[in-house]
């Protein structure tokens, strides 16, 4: 007298299931509420017959109390039939076993699946979002990626997770808005890109390559990087920074690779005059000292904002 509860997941493949799940679904009666269940073309091309009934605990259970019985559930979760076959088990006084048999499993990145789904609903049937471009979302982008930047400077992880969820949003969403083009790309494309440059540029990992250490990584990446550029027909090391970006981060990125690259450090001397040239030199400073300059002018302005707080709310200033 068993009743076992088969669940799968709905970011599998219908039909993949485990060894034991197909064993079960084979040796006892099966029942399920819905005739919809992507399982039963499978069951029925392998020869399980699946009757569907209305799912009622009770009767559930007095089914499994007279032999061995097996309900497909739903792939989405029947979380109030499962509770309810639960209350009415407590109120027998000899109930059936209760097995809960996961046929199939998520495999990590699976929820992503559902995040595409929601996006594609969205895109669909959401006035503001079916209207939205690759150049409508720019503020949207740039926006949750620096309250990813502040949350993590704030060190709240359990903040940082929800800010990157809304960061990973807009890649699903200009992916969307790709995948409408007829010479556009999707949410696959854009992972086997960055797939194929992160195995590319780390033949440590996924080649023969040994190296000594972090440093010597960092070399073969911009080696790396280098001859991808040569094979692109771009002729400098500065091709591909993003101009956009802060002024600070931009000057720090530029000398960065300037210098990787073996460029003289006098190119760095008398770029602009006045203010411009003092803050050039600001920031080659800081990289000579190990330092980013975004960061370091981020942290005193963070402290800035907390003694004017302070000094609004009347409290003394810090000293």
């Amino acid at each position: 007298m068993s009743l076992i509860v088969v669940t799968t997941s709905p970011r599998v493949a219908p039909g993949l299931l485990s060894h034991r799940a197909w064993s079960v679904l084979r040796s006892g009666r099966v029942l399920t509420g819905s005739g919809d269940h992507p399982l039963l073309p499978y069951l029925a091309e392998a020869g399980v017959e699946v009757e569907v009934v209305e799912p009622r605990p009770a009767a559930l259970l007095g089914e499994a109390a007279a032999g061995e019985v097996v309900w497909l559930a739903m792939p989405e979760g029947e979380e109030d039939l499962m509770r309810a076959v639960g209350h009415a088990a407590l109120a027998m006084d000899d109930p059936p076993a209760i097995e809960m048999l996961p046929g199939s499993y998520d495999l990590p990145g699976a929820r992503m699946l559902d995040l595409v789904g929601v996006m594609d609903r969205l895109r669909r049937e959401c006035p503001w979002d079916a209207k939205q471009t690759h150049a409508s979302l720019v503020p949207y982008l740039v926006e949750e990626a620096y309250e990813v930047l502040e949350t993590i400077e704030g060190g709240d992880e359990a903040e940082l997770r929800e800010e990157l969820g809304d960061l990973m949003f807009q890649v699903v969403f200009h992916a969307r808005v790709a995948a409408e083009r007829d010479d556009g790309f999707d949410l696959d494309d854009v992972a086997d890109v960055i797939v194929a440059k992160l195995r590319r540029r780390h033949p440590h990992v996924f080649g023969s390559v040994s190296v000594s250490g972090a440093d010597e990584v960092a070399a073969n990446w911009d080696a790396i990087k280098a001859a991808e550029r040569a094979a692109k027909g771009r002729g400098s090391v500065l091709d591909g920074v993003p101009a956009g970006q802060p002024a600070l981060s931009l000057a720090a990125q530029m000398l960065g690779r300037a210098e990787r690259a073996g460029a003289p450090a006098a190119l760095a001397q008398d770029v602009a005059h006045g203010l411009g040239h003092e803050l050039f030199e600001l920031v080659r400073r800081a990289r000579a000292a190990g330092l980013d300059p975004e960061t370091e002018l981020r942290a005193a302005a963070r402290v800035y904002r907390e003694r004017v707080r302070e000094w609004e709310s009347g409290e003394p200033e810090a000293g």
